[in-house]
């Protein structure tokens, strides 16, 4: 065959060295022009890392055994020479930075997996890369640069526990390692903020994660415009979390602390305000112990993973007991509740009390208890019910907010309790049916049991938080609670009402406090929601499409009412039109929707419910190795099949 030229750059030569002409034929394979280029530069050095990327068509060259011609590449190729790893700054929630060795040639799922693998974080199929937010730098802000931890030594792969990096103290150093079991320094993955000025709140903006800027798992981080030096965010992007151990989970938990910490403070999820002292309590907790507990976790003996071990043992027989029970039709009188029906618009009447009935995954009510045996005045399935609450412990106040799917969109129903105990078996229940689970479920106790913590923890104590305001004037509670409330309330009035809600946390451990501070923040109503505007086919506005763990949900962009609601587990299947960049979804029921994205690429939709119902697959049966390949079946699209 004939013989033609080729040029390549080769990017060790320095930014200003002509390309490198080589004479190739079409036959000739990758891996000969990588050894003709080798020869040529007559640089004695270590290529094993080198790849040919083809600039044109943003791709690698990887397939070394592939000939030119089966790639496509003449004489008018742009290829350049480079290293498949280099140095990528990634942000962690708690704001720290890390300056590490990345891979610019595998997709996205495979580099976050390889970082999470360095910083020892599980199951990184929950995290994903994301571009941070660009803001312009004030001269007031200079004092507050960058805090970066070089990592660039040490490779993504390796099994290293223990590193010495420029910009660690030698404490954070030896504490800073990447096996199990070992112990972990929380001065490193915490961030103290009664350190930080009351002024950086606002500063801190870029924390809160914007769907459209998460980057596409399937495709590299050079063909997504990423360039060596660049900085990126590490974020938790699919809220369900999955295998928590906190003997085990130790970076994993404070980042996913941070990120929901900031959530918290930036108003990115709604919370009451009661909620709000509780989270502010808690993160005041958090930060004493932090500073007074040495670690987080000490490295576990063989003793405590045989106890461990035999605890999950009893847990499991136990579970496989409750299931051989008999699950007919289970009927439980949850005492009498208030009900209250609210349709579509604000029409609003008084509570009426009547006769409730659990009967699996539904309620029925009565006028009485006498007209029990009869027939209802209706029955409800909570099965794919939206269940919230709201609670005033102050006021006595507990109500049940329950969303029922129907065909005209959403039915509103309140059920008010009388007291604290009838509030948290109902919520237990409610909670267990629109799971699809009945009150003879093994978890229905401990449900309870976390619901009426929860409530202790909102108590007040009267005449307390006096004491403690005295000794503790100089708390930061800029940093603990979120703008809204410094606009409602002076400092002197929310130190009290934070320190008499830390009294009833005060006694937690570390680990319990982040672990308490998960729990209340995944029972927020809004927890785990990532909303996209959309356009319904057939409609001519623009809608809010939130996309939640287990459902899609329908928002009224005008006034924020949930309109619909769509399960994953109705789903029959989803297509995406990539043409016109129109995703279509069917689900049982015959029912089918459409819509197109207007603030976000509907690749980015694809993939986060590709990505939730990929999670969905993961069981303790299964084997704990990552099923790679389907996530990118789910979530790829056509480019990446």
């Amino acid at each position: 065959m004939a013989s033609w030229d080729l040029s390549v750059t080769v990017e060790d030569l320095g930014p200003d060295a002509p390309p490198v002409t080589l004479s190739v034929t079409s036959d000739l394979h990758v891996g000969g022009v990588i050894l003709k280029l080798v020869e040529k530069t007559q640089i004695n050095r270590d290529w094993s890392d080198h790849g040919l990327w083809w600039d044109q068509k943003q791709r690698w060259l990887l397939r070394t055994p592939w000939s030119l011609e089966k790639y496509g590449i003449h004489a008018d190729a742009r290829l350049v020479f480079m290293p498949q790893h280099k140095a990528l700054r990634v942000g962690l929630p708690s704001g720290k930075t890390l300056r590490l060795q990345a891979s610019f040639s595998t997709p996205v799922f495979q580099t976050v997996m390889a970082i999470c693998r360095m910083i020892n974080i599980r199951h990184p199929e929950e995290l994903s890369l994301l571009r941070p937010v660009e803001e312009k730098k004030k001269k007031k802000d200079k004092d507050l640069e960058e805090e970066l931890h070089d990592l660039t030594g040490v490779p993504l792969s390796s099994g290293i526990r223990f590193i010495d990096t420029a910009g660690v103290t030698e404490h954070e150093s030896n504490q800073f390692c990447f096996g199990l079991p070992v112990a972990i320094s929380p001065s490193f993955f915490l961030v103290i903020d009664e350190k930080c000025p009351c002024k950086s709140l606002k500063s801190k903006t870029w924390l809160i994660a914007s769907v459209h800027r998460w980057l596409d798992s399937s495709r590299c981080l050079l063909q997504q415009g990423i360039q060596e030096n660049d900085r990126l965010w590490l974020r938790f992007k699919y809220y369900t979390l999955y295998d928590i151990e906190p003997k085990y989970d130790v970076v994993r938990l404070t980042q996913l602390y941070e990120q929901a910490r900031w959530a918290v403070l930036l108003e990115d999820i709604d919370c009451t305000e009661e909620e709000m002292m509780l989270f502010g309590a808690l993160q005041y907790h958090i930060n004493k112990a932090a500073q007074s507990e040495p670690q987080v976790l000490s490295t576990s003996t063989a003793m405590d993973d045989l106890e461990s071990a035999l605890q999950s043992l009893e847990v499991k027989m136990e579970g496989e007991g409750t299931m051989k029970k008999k699950k007919t039709c289970v009927l439980v009188n949850l005492s009498k509740a208030f009900i209250h029906f609210r349709p579509k618009k604000l029409t609003l009447k008084g509570y009426k009390q009547y006769w409730f009935k659990f009967q699996d995954t539904s309620i029925s009510y009565f006028k009485s208890k006498e007209e029990s045996i009869g027939e209802p005045i209706q029955h409800i399935n909570l099965k794919g019910c939206e269940v919230a609450p709201d609670v005033n412990m102050a006021a006595q106040k507990f109500l049940i907010r329950l969303l029922i799917p129907a065909p005209e969109g959403m039915n509103e129903l309140y059920l008010r309790c009388e007291n604290e105990q009838q509030y948290a078996q109902w919520m237990a229940g409610c909670r267990l049916a629109s799971k699809g689970k009945s009150l003879a479920d093994s978890s229905f106790q401990s449900e309870i049991q976390s619901i009426r913590s929860f409530l202790a923890m909102q108590k007040t104590n009267s005449g307390s938080h006096g004491n403690a305001a005295a000794g503790d004037e100089s708390i930061n509670t800029h940093s603990l609670v979120s703008p809204r409330y410094h606009k409602k309330y002076k400092a002197k009035q929310l130190t009290p009402r934070i320190l008499d809600a830390y009294q009833n946390v005060a006694q937690l451990s570390l680990t319990d406090a982040i672990m308490r501070f998960l729990q209340i923040w995944q029972a927020l109503p809004d927890f785990g929601l990532s909303y996209v505007v959309v356009r319904f086919k057939g409609s001519r506005k623009d809608e809010v499409l939130g996309i939640a763990p287990n459902r899609l949900i329908r928002i009224d962009l005008g006034v924020g009412d949930v309109v619909k609601t769509w399960r994953y587990n109705n789903m029959k299947q989803w297509n995406v039109n990539w043409d016109i960049r129109q995703v279509a979804i069917e689900f049982e029921g015959n029912v089918n929707i459409a819509f197109s994205c207007v603030t976000a690429d509907c690749k980015i939709v694809h993939e986060f419910i590709g990505g939730y119902i990929f999670m969905s697959t993961r069981s303790r049966e299964k084997s704990d190795t990552l099923n790679e390949e389907l996530f990118h079946k789910l979530t790829g699209g056509h480019e990446a099949l």
